[in-house]
């Protein structure tokens, strides 16, 4: 997926994701559970705190 597809799916713009990516913006936690649900893994796994993908996910 491209920023602004990225972008649309977290109900924001392609600038704003852009600035979460490069470090500029602190990525809202709203937005990080969007991700962490839409690609299966979890926020510890986005923020790069594991390696592993499902390390402290909760399933429902």
């Amino acid at each position: 997926m491209n920023q602004t597809q990225i972008a649309k799916l977290l109900f924001t713009s392609q600038t704003v994701y852009s600035r979460y990516e490069r470090g500029l913006l602190t990525i809202p936690v709203e937005h990080l559970l969007i991700l962490a649900d839409f690609y299966g893994v979890s926020t510890d796994y986005i923020l790069g705190r594991t390696n592993d993908k499902t390390a402290g996910r909760c399933e429902d």
